[in-house]
């Protein structure tokens, strides 16, 4: 059982996902002594790149960083200079019909424009301002919901305005389906139904961010982004600490400043009072595919892209995703798909391909019928892709909460992104990231801003503890 080196520190951190990782690079950058625990072998969270074969890697949560690319906590810390490369594909984002037309969006909004021909225009008037201000509307955009209105109430309005309408509502501001489809493979990130407010936000976002900084994978897998961050940690002075699992806070060190990167729940436990009300969302399965050949996409952009939204036309992905939310298992589901082999043929043997994919399901849900459903998606879009699989893993919702206690039923997310939760993400206030218990501060993605793998949620906790005072000592 691994063993602390000392008997007090600044800061304890718990969960060494991207979050916590930040939080702790932070703190120990600005001086702290700093200990991060980890309850599994190896650190990562939702950003791990584990074996698929003995000679083929996959990321086993997130694998496209939009986000993260665009993240001011990596661009502070300087992960690129400590080995971090973004890879990004020739295409961003393919969206097929499956007639074999096309949607794409590329990194040249111009270009993507053109590609949307009857709705180029509208297109640009949609996203261009949000993504050519990506640079002060990103940052905001990281901050607690109330926080950033109060100090940018125009920026924040400005981008609302659309934002905050359903997805559904916005879509009609395009004509073609190819737009449309875009538009919702976007918005449908948002784990929700996309008739909800807000939804349209998410679409919007990553369409820009899209635009702004592309949607590049990191060379070698997710894993590199933990890696880098552990290594600031170490480098600095802090320790982490690998198997163990903590379950109150009586298993853990003397320290002025503990931060959790867990979910509502386990700090209900962890810290001995009742648990607050949380939503907890719908829940994923995921297919892992080793291919003897790129994937037979009935649509040449899909080849190039490193990312596939497949669903088709926007209301057949509002469908499925509606139907999914009240607790069913549409037999034709949204997929995500990411081909890391498109720009990073580290991940598989020379010649061979590693697909990754993965659809909505219920919470909790444990039918390997949610695997069919991919699969179905599959032979309608990329016809004979079966011929072609070498190897394949497959997990359900049950799965993902096995591999990771915040994973509550699958829900990758941590925790549903309703209108309310997306908003008061835990609570309504400058600051949701302490907690009401002395000494403790929430630091996953179940605060603000959210799911994804850009580590604010860490930073901004962290901030908040340097803000607090409790840590008496002379920052840089």
């Amino acid at each position: 059982m691994p063993e602390v080196t000392a008997t007090s520190y600044d800061v304890v951190v718990v969960g060494a996902g991207p979050n916590g990782l930040t939080a702790a690079a932070r703190l120990a950058l600005a001086g702290c002594k700093v200990v991060v625990f980890e309850a599994t072998e190896s650190i990562g969270g939702g950003s791990r790149t584990k074996p698929l074969t003995d000679d083929s890697v996959y990321d086993v949560c997130a694998a496209v960083h939009p986000f993260g690319a665009a993240s001011p906590a990596f661009a502070e810390l300087g992960l690129e200079r400590r080995g971090l490369r973004w890879l990004h594909p020739p295409v961003a984002v393919a969206h097929p019909f499956p007639d074999g037309a096309v949607a794409a969006l590329y990194r040249d909004l111009e270009r993507t424009c053109e590609g949307l021909a009857a709705d180029g225009a509208r297109w640009r008037r949609l996203v261009a301002g949000p993504a050519a201000s990506w640079g002060r509307l990103g940052p905001t955009l990281n901050q607690p919901i109330l926080a950033a209105t109060l100090r940018h109430p125009f920026r924040m309005a400005g981008f609302g305005m659309r934002g905050g309408l359903p997805a559904t509502v916005m879509a009609r501001w395009f004509r073609t389906r190819e737009a449309k489809g875009l538009f919702g493979g976007f918005c449908a990130h948002s784990c929700s139904d996309l008739a909800k407010p807000l939804t349209a936000g998410v679409g919007l976002a990553l369409a820009a961010s899209g635009h702004a900084v592309g949607m590049p994978l990191a060379a070698g897998g997710s894993q590199s982004i933990v890696d880098a961050l552990a290594g600031i940690v170490t480098e600095a002075g802090g320790e982490v600490v690998l198997e163990r699992l903590i379950t109150s806070r009586a298993e853990l060190p003397p320290a002025r400043a503990t931060l959790l990167d867990v979910g509502p729940e386990q700090l209900a436990t962890i810290t001995g009072r009742p648990a607050q009300k949380w939503k907890r969302g719908i829940g994923v399965a995921k297919l892992d595919l080793l291919l003897s050949e790129p994937m037979p996409w009935t649509a040449a952009a899909c080849r190039e892209a490193g990312t596939v939204h497949v669903g088709g036309e926007f209301a057949a992905i509002a469908a499925a995703e509606r139907e999914t939310v009240r607790g069913g298992l549409p037999g034709h589901p949204f997929l995500l798909v990411a081909q890391p082999s498109v720009v990073d043929p580290s991940r598989a043997p020379a010649g061979q391909h590693v697909l990754w994919t993965y659809r909505h399901t219920p919470n909790g849900c444990d039918d390997p019928a949610a695997i069919t459903g991919i699969e179905t998606q599959l032979d309608r879009f990329a016809p004979g892709w079966r011929d072609v699989v070498v190897h394949r893993k497959a997990a359900l919702a049950t799965d993902y909460e096995a591999y990771n206690r915040n994973y509550v039923g699958g829900d990758i997310a941590g925790g549903a992104l309703t209108p309310w939760q997306t908003l008061a993400r835990p609570r309504l206030a400058r600051d949701p990231y302490r907690t009401a218990v002395d000494g403790v501060w929430l630091c996953s993605q179940s605060t603000a801003p959210g799911p994804g793998v850009h580590g604010m949620c860490g930073w901004n906790a962290a901030a908040s503890v340097l803000r607090s005072g409790v840590l008496h000592l002379r920052y840089r």
